[in-house]
């Protein structure tokens, strides 16, 4: 029995992943490309009671994002983002905030994936040492093709971009399956150049 895939990645893991800076991860995260996240126990926020997984604001723990590598591994933070929302709480107890180190912040592997198929990584992810790509783009390639070959193509892009969305979840029992906006990147090539032809 497979193991389930995975739900976060360290921001060590991802820096390896992507062969990049920590420091990179730092500018996108506070450009809004992803969230860097850590759990917390319990801390109060004015009448607020948060504990467990929080967002983090990298530019407030900017010290540990150094690109010379000569920073600290920890900081304190006194702001926090509840992950299903978008406003930042200030932590009133404990008073001098909360630390945290780099080891146990987090990016959650949806946001991984997301960014990865957004900036077409997927052939430097997948040359990296022991990295995969998390979806089989390959075996997506060719069953687009089967499928024009045998059936032509259907009548919108549309129903094309669903057709490989089943295509994924039937080989993955549903657990990794790319959103249409990712799929349509990889088919509108292919659908312009055949509705070409076809006029």
């Amino acid at each position: 029995m497979a193991l389930p895939p995975r739900t976060h990645y360290t921001l060590h893991e991802v820096t390896a992943r992507w062969g990049c800076n920590i420091a990179d991860i730092a500018g996108w995260a506070d450009a809004g490309r992803f969230r860097i996240v850590t759990g917390i126990a319990v801390v109060h926020c004015d009448s607020e009671t948060v504990a467990g997984k929080v967002v983090l604001s990298p530019m407030e723990l900017l010290p540990l994002f150094r690109r010379c590598g000569t920073g600290p591994t920890e900081g304190v933070m006194r702001r926090i983002q509840r992950i299903d929302r978008e406003d930042w709480l200030l932590i009133t107890d404990p008073a001098g905030g909360v630390s945290v180190t780099i080891a146990d912040m987090l990016i959650l592997a949806e946001e991984v994936h997301a960014f990865e198929d957004e900036n077409d990584m997927v052939r430097r992810v997948a040359s990296g040492s022991g990295a995969t790509t998390p979806y089989d783009w390959d075996g997506m390639n060719i069953a687009l093709i089967t499928r024009i070959h045998d059936q032509g193509l259907p009548v919108t892009q549309a129903e094309l971009i669903a057709e490989m969305q089943d295509w994924f979840a039937d080989r993955s029992n549903g657990d990794r399956v790319p959103d249409s906006r990712t799929i349509r990147r990889r088919i509108t090539p292919v659908w312009k150049a055949l509705r070409r032809e076809e006029a």
